[in-house]
C-alpha cells in the first residue's frame, strides 16, 4: 500500500460542490492499493502514517507526529498511486488491486487510523475534488508491501 502524506494547516473534500469531508490541522494521506497487498499492509501503513515525525517541535525540528500533536487526518483514495509509470506516456493500471479489494483496504485503514485520531475520508471510486493548505510544504511518500514490511 501506498500513502502520499502532506502535512496540512486544513483540507477538504468535495463531491458534486458539496463538502463530505475536512479537518484541520493534521495530515491529508492520498491512499492507494497495489495488488497482493491486504489487511497487514493496510494496518501498517495506518501505524505509520500515524507515527511518522513531520511536525515542529518546539525547536522546529520534524519530531513530532500526528499523534504527538493530536492532529486529524484526511484519508482519500486514490488508486492512481499504484499506476505503473516506467515506461512510454501514458500509466497502466495492471499493478493496482481490483476495485473490491482496494476500497476494502481503504476502509481497513481508515478504521485503523480512526483508533488513534479523528479521521475523515473521501469516498471509494467517486469523482472528488481535493483542496488543502500545505503546511510547509512537507510532503513524504510511504509504501508498505509484503515485501517491505
Amino acid at each position: 500500500m501506498i500513502a502520499l502524506i502532506q502535512r496540512v494547516s486544513t483540507a477538504a473534500v468535495h463531491i458534486d460542490g458539496a463538502e463530505i469531508a475536512a479537518i484541520g490541522k493534521g495530515i491529508v494521506a492520498l491512499i492507494g492499493v497495489e495488488r497482493g497487498d491486504g489487511e497487514a499492509e493496510a494496518q501498517r501503513l495506518a501505524e505509520r502514517v500515524l507515527a511518522y515525525r513531520m511536525f515542529g517541535d518546539a525547536q522546529g525540528k520534524m519530531n513530532l507526529s500526528l499523534k504527538d500533536i493530536g492532529g486529524e487526518l484526511l484519508a482519500v483514495p486514490q488508486f492512481t498511486l499504484a499506476a505503473d509509470t516506467n515506461s512510454g506516456l501514458r500509466p497502466s493500471f495492471s499493478s493496482a488491486a481490483v476495485p473490491a479489494d482496494g476500497e476494502m483496504l481503504f476502509v481497513k485503514f481508515a478504521q485503523k487510523a480512526a483508533e488513534a485520531t479523528h479521521v475523515s475520508t473521501g469516498r471509494f471510486g467517486a469523482d472528488m475534488q481535493v483542496s488543502l493548505v500545505n503546511d510547509g510544504p512537507v510532503t513524504f511518500w510511504l509504501q508498505v508491501s509484503p515485501r517491505r514490511s
